[in-house]
């Protein structure tokens, strides 16, 4: 494999090192889910650099703290990388790769210290709200990030999970208020979801009974923030600066376009599938993860021609039915971070760097657009895919051209 990706010299150079034919195995694993060749090139040399530090053994384990200890090693060889943020970048890969690499193999100790005591229960908690409810990923993702994170903050309290007492469960919302990182919604999002975790536990003799019941989530009032969309000069500069034809241009602007177009969620654009594009109808199918219902929309000029140039010219083959895929390997279906990153980084790049900037700025962004423009608020609500009038009302607030013509009235005799 070694010989695939250097010239001979550097080839020997790796085929003489340490546990040569399993780095050569995973490099072979690499290649089959898409990397490229530079790809190769820098996990190979990464690899060689690790088991130079660490020297590991077929039959031993190394301990993620031990890899980011050589990744401090390494990241300053006799003070040559002077540059810091490149030997932060530098180090964050240098430790992926071997972490990919070790875990491929086995060796990778992940040391029951790495999750808190009740992990175990979390997981079982998982299984039951994915095999029993039938609950969406998003929900369950969200459920079990909130029982780990009180059960992380617990383990330093030494508390165990059949004596934990409602005075614990406050204590935890309290401080999530106290630090001031969390909003009041998140606040209010956390404690609901602990909620379900409690009743479980209690149902299987886990905990004491009535905790869930006396969990009391802080007020939230579901309009009382203004949604933080994007300015539409902004959007229109967004679009722009994706029109190159590199194949991550091609494939983030026909992201971009269907995030701007039809105002969908995260989860939707990560839904798609080849087999929602009806080409001859001209429709788009979507499935909407939060309400879990199915919208059909009409595909637009332009949201088609980017979805189809990137299709046409960049989509690989052979790794299934979505729509979107990652750019670098390994190649797999974009998900809901990954978009967020790509919104994120898009409009870092033209000079947005402060307010949301995440996937939920565009879907604000275009409700604005269609309030400013106009239109009702039913229609808007359908456009969105709400279920409900009330939670499309709130862009209501936000109608800063009406505001405008009223604050310019000469209000003079009425006061």
């Amino acid at each position: 494999m070694f010989e695939e990706i250097f010239f001979p010299r550097t080839a020997a150079k790796h085929r003489a090192a340490p546990l040569a034919e399993p780095r050569a195995r995973y490099l072979r694993h690499l290649k089959e889910t898409g990397a490229c060749r530079s790809t190769l090139r820098k996990c190979a040399s990464d690899h060689l650099n690790l088991v130079r530090l660490l020297n590991p053994r077929e039959d031993g384990q190394i301990s993620i703290h031990g890899i980011e200890a050589a990744a401090t090693i390494w990241s300053r060889p006799k003070g040559r990388r002077s540059d810091e943020a490149a030997t932060a970048k530098a180090r964050s890969r240098f430790i992926g790769h071997g972490i990919d690499l070790l875990r491929f193999l086995g060796w990778v100790d992940e040391a029951k210290g790495n999750h808190h005591p009740h992990h175990d229960e979390v997981r079982i908690f998982e299984g039951w709200l994915r095999n029993e409810r039938g609950l969406s990923e998003t929900t369950i993702d969200d459920y079990c990030r909130a029982a780990d994170h009180f059960f992380i903050w617990l383990a330093a309290r030494g508390t165990a999970l059949d004596a934990i007492q409602m005075s614990d469960v406050d204590d935890a919302i309290a401080i999530e208020r106290g630090r001031g990182a969390w909003k009041r919604r998140t606040i209010h999002d956390y404690a609901q979801r602990l909620r379900p975790f409690f009743a479980f536990a209690a149902e299987r003799g886990w905990c004491r009974t009535g905790l869930a019941a006396g969990i009391m989530a802080p007020r939230f009032m579901a309009d009382e923030t203004v949604p933080k969309g994007i300015k539409r000069e902004d959007v229109v500069r967004l679009l722009a600066s994706v029109q190159a034809d590199r194949p991550v241009e091609k494939r983030d602007r026909a992201i971009l376009m269907l995030f701007v177009a039809y105002g969908l969620r995260a989860g939707e654009v990560a839904g798609l599938r080849l087999d929602d594009l009806d080409w001859e109808n001209e429709t788009v199918r979507v499935r909407c993860p939060k309400p879990g219902r199915t919208h059909v929309w009409p595909l637009t000029p332009a949201v088609g021609h980017a979805i189809l140039r990137y299709i046409t010219d960049v989509r690989p083959t052979g790794h299934g039915r979505s729509l979107f895929f990652t750019s670098q390997a390994p190649i797999q279906s974009v998900g809901r971070k990954t978009l967020g990153k790509i919104v994120h980084d898009r409009l870092a790049g033209i000079g947005i760097v402060t307010g949301r900037r995440g996937t939920h700025a565009l879907r604000h962004a275009a409700a604005q657009h269609l309030l400013d423009q106009g239109m009702s608020m039913k229609v808007i609500g359908d456009f969105l895919g709400h279920s409900d009038p009330s939670s499309t009302a709130i862009y209501a607030k936000v109608n800063l051209t009406a505001l405008r013509e009223v604050a310019a009235l000469d209000l003079e005799g009425l006061a």
